[in-house]
């Protein structure tokens, strides 16, 4: 018997979202679920052929601003993006409705090892780095990727056993109700992000945290306060691996009551791992990784200390000097006349922005920022851009943020020294005009990013529909 038969037949199964996460879902319940009933926002004609396949599986169809109203299937699954404290869910679950997620399921079924990943930068890389870690010999399976990356992992979970390795990427959005058994977790940092939706830093924070509750092992950056503060939640006895981008202090790689360990950067470029019983050993050098830029070092140390004891030395030194990066993360796009085009529209926050910064610090860069407002602070964008070793020259602003932006900058301590030293700011509402314009004001030797420091959801679907569109102006050129 299947996953599906076993927990959908005989129930009334809803889903609350028709977007694409949910079509393999639906997909799964339709054969075997009593009823299966779909609701979402958008009308059937807003949602074209999602709409056409549901009707065409036997699916009910629930649309419009009251969708959510009335709720009382007996598994109703809960998009991320939908608050798990809404009214309509509260009401539903009085009437009986188990509200879940198809994450917190696959989780609870426990099908094989999982790596979780979750942070406010660094993700997406991180999990996929996490992920081709894992396929070393020392796996007798295969590596399963999931989450916030292709399909649901709960339509996969009938393929997944025992011997095999899963690799998840996780938002706050999707952790906010999660309490499940993970093998090992990391938190790449915490920094203001998604406020918009969350009530605040705190509810953020403990979205986040929520992976550490039933982890084997912790994986936390030491130089984010946030995160550096989280090891005070976990369980007794739960060991944590730190990672950091400097040495750490002597007396917490002494500290073996947990079985603690760290991974870190040493001053001359090597990376070092200090486990217990193993000493401290070298993995290799800055040099030795092929992706730019600290916070990708960073990203890949992450990785490494999750996947101790599931890799082997030689597949973290394959995977660093062959692994190129995912796209819409310093992405290279083109080079035209001698400048240099950048694709970082997953940068949608001000710490994002500035690592990709950090990591185009050798070349002058004319900066794309701007987009949806998730009522997040702009000053740190402003530090990064208007400090004394910053290559910015010219920063284009366009989007719903663009004057948070210019506010933050034009207050600013260094703001008019750096206009006296040619540094110039301008902002165009229209996105593809702001691209022209930041191309045309580029000089040969000069690096135009797309770094927008902001989501996307004033213009487009989301991250990867700006970045692909960005691409096309670039090579329109």
């Amino acid at each position: 018997m299947n996953y599906a038969e076993s927990h959908f037949k005989g129930k009334r199964v809803s889903l609350l979202g028709a977007g694409v996460s949910n079509m393999p879902l639906a997909a799964m319940a339709a054969p075997v679920a009593k009823e299966l009933t779909v609701r979402d926002r958008k009308s059937p004609e807003e949602l074209g052929e999602n709409a056409r396949r549901l009707l065409a599986m036997g699916a009910r169809l629930i649309t419009g601003e009251d969708y959510l109203c009335g709720i009382d299937e007996d598994l109703v699954f809960r998009s991320p993006g939908i608050r798990p404290d809404l009214d309509e869910l509260n009401e539903a679950r009085a009437r009986g409705s188990v509200v879940t997620s198809e994450m917190e399921l696959f989780l609870n079924e426990e099908p094989c090892p999982v790596y979780a990943v979750t942070g406010s930068d660094g993700k997406t890389t991180t999990t996929t780095l996490t992920s081709l870690l894992l396929d070393s010999p020392k796996l007798r399976g295969k590596v399963v990727l999931g989450g916030n990356i292709g399909e649901p992992l709960l339509y996969r979970i009938d393929s997944v056993t025992p011997d095999d390795a899963c690799a998840v990427e996780l938002s706050s959005f999707q952790l906010m109700t999660v309490d499940a058994p993970v093998k090992a977790a990391a938190i790449t940092n915490i920094t203001p992000n998604h406020l918009n939706w969350h009530t605040g830093m705190d509810e953020y924070t403990d979205a986040k945290a929520n992976i550490l509750k039933r982890c084997g092992r912790a994986v936390l950056n030491w130089d984010n306060a946030v995160t550096r503060s989280l090891a005070a939640r976990l369980p007794e006895g739960v060991p944590v691996t730190w990672f950091s981008l400097s040495p750490l202090p002597e007396n917490l790689l002494r500290s073996r009551d947990r079985g603690d360990s760290a991974v870190w950067l040493d001053p001359d470029g090597t990376i070092y791992e200090s486990f217990p019983d193993e000493g401290i050993r070298r993995v290799m050098t800055r040099a030795d990784i092929k992706l730019p830029g600290l916070h990708n070092t960073a990203n890949y140390m992450t990785a490494i200390a999750l996947t101790h004891g599931a890799t082997t030395p030689e597949r973290i030194l394959e995977t660093a000097r062959t692994f190129g990066g995912v796209e819409h993360r310093l992405e290279f796009v083109r080079e035209k006349d001698g400048v240099t085009f950048i694709n970082g529209s997953i940068d949608s926050s001000p710490t994002r922005t500035a690592a990709a910064l950090s990591a185009l610090s050798d070349r002058p860069v004319v900066l794309i920022a701007g987009g949806y407002d998730k009522h997040i602070p702009y000053e740190p964008l402003a530090d990064a851009v208007l400090a004394p070793d910053s290559t910015v020259r010219r920063m284009v602003l366009t989007g719903d943020t663009a004057e948070k932006i210019r506010a933050a900058m034009e207050s600013h301590p260094a703001y008019r020294k750096a206009v006296e030293n040619g540094f110039k700011l301008t902002e165009n509402p229209d996105f593809d005009s702001a691209v022209r314009d930041a191309a045309a004001s580029a000089l040969p030797g000069d690096t135009v990013i797309l770094s927008p420091a902001s989501a996307s959801f004033d213009h487009f679907k989301n991250f990867e529909e700006r970045g692909r569109h960005f691409k096309e102006l670039v090579r329109a050129l």
